[in-house]
């Protein structure tokens, strides 16, 4: 596995490295290219402290590896990936991720994830004030003012050829670190599971609920977005389903389903809705003779009652759901009676995580 992280200045890029250094074996890569930034003026190098609190002296490198006097520092992109791809079952992480030439480089790799790390404005200033306080050596002259320091964080954002905003946009994880607490930081990065496999090659549940929620942006429903893959038990696609009006009928979100249109409450005036929900479509398409034993239903929504009674039918052995509905008490006292295995999926957080609001308990 090799992580990559970019983000803001003082944001807590290097104080996130160290924590997959400390507590998951990780080890730190080094591209020894010019960051076209402004690092020299904020007094901030490429091994930089920007969170909360110092970083911690970094493990030294296993002994089977070291090949030259520095086998963690790389001239080029290149070798830096020929070297990880002999060793990519092994933990590595780097910071040096400085434009998207880099990045194009990086993810041909199937074993590479990039995390961003981002903080308020105010919040990396204080950061960069404490840090240059604690370095007694620096004299008063060499710190540089907020309005300075705005500038130049603007300039490192949005510069239009060395800007990392494009950076940041890509990354599969999207830290939003606002921790003053190097303990509290840490233990709300554990919660975050960045090293699970599922990241990298997703499991089977995550595969089948991305086909799932990919079939739910074909939906036609004016209510609710939702899709349905069907899956035999050696985990070959059936059949999917998104919700909607009939063929030859006029779509729902041109028109076609009155009661939808009239905006009716969940679960009200059902009986004269012309949209089929996901889960019948799903079911429709594969037709009983294609259903076996030990097939699974993936829909990004629990059913409700009238598809669980149809999805009994047929004869499904295991229907895993994303997000909740009005009706899963009693979708779920269906399956039960029925002898059918009903859970929740629920996938490593992505995309925008605010550290602060994660649950510690």
């Amino acid at each position: 596995m090799l992580i990559g992280i970019c983000g803001a200045k003082c944001a807590g890029k290097s104080t996130v490295a160290q924590y997959l250094i400390d507590h998951h074996g990780f080890k730190k890569l080094y591209l020894e290219i010019t960051a076209p930034s402004s690092n020299a003026s904020l007094g901030l190098s490429g091994s930089e402290t920007d969170a909360a609190t110092p970083d911690a002296a970094e493990k030294s490198p296993p002994q089977h590896l070291k090949q030259t006097s520095a086998p963690y520092s790389f001239s080029e992109t290149t070798e830096l990936l020929d070297f990880v791809t002999k060793y990519w079952r092994s933990r590595w992480v780097t910071t040096d991720i400085h434009d998207e030439t880099v990045l194009e480089t990086l993810s041909r790799r199937p074993f590479f994830i990039l995390i961003s790390v981002d903080a308020p404005l105010t919040v990396r200033w204080q950061r960069y004030q404490r840090r240059s306080s604690k370095q007694q050596e620096t004299a008063r002259k060499d710190l540089i003012t907020l309005e300075d320091f705005v500038s130049q964080s603007d300039q490192h954002l949005y510069d239009a050829t060395y800007g990392v905003l494009p950076l940041m946009s890509r990354a599969a994880i999207r830290l939003l670190n606002t921790s003053s607490n190097l303990a509290h930081l840490y233990a709300t990065l554990g919660k975050l599971d960045l090293t699970n496999p599922d990241r990298l090659r997703p499991s089977w549940d995550s595969y089948f609920m991305s086909l799932a929620s990919l079939a739910a942006h074909r939906c036609n429903c004016m209510k609710r977005a939702v899709g349905c893959v069907l899956v035999d038990s050696k985990h070959h696609v059936i059949s999917t389903g998104y919700n909607g009006t009939p063929r030859h009928l006029l779509n729902c979100g041109e028109g076609g389903c009155p009661r939808c249109n009239a905006g009716e409450s969940s679960g009200v005036s059902l009986s004269t809705c012309l949209c089929l929900h996901a889960e019948e479509n799903a079911l429709l398409e594969a037709g009983r003779e294609r259903i076996r034993d030990g097939s699974i239903l993936y829909c990004n929504t629990c059913p409700c009652l009238t598809c669980s009674i149809k999805i009994v039918q047929v004869g499904i052995s295991e229907v895993v759901y994303s997000q909740g509905y009005s009706m899963d008490t009693e979708t779920a006292q269906v399956f039960r009676n029925a002898g059918i295995k009903l859970r929740q999926f629920s996938p490593p957080a992505n995309g925008l995580v605010h550290l602060e609001k994660m649950d510690l308990y």
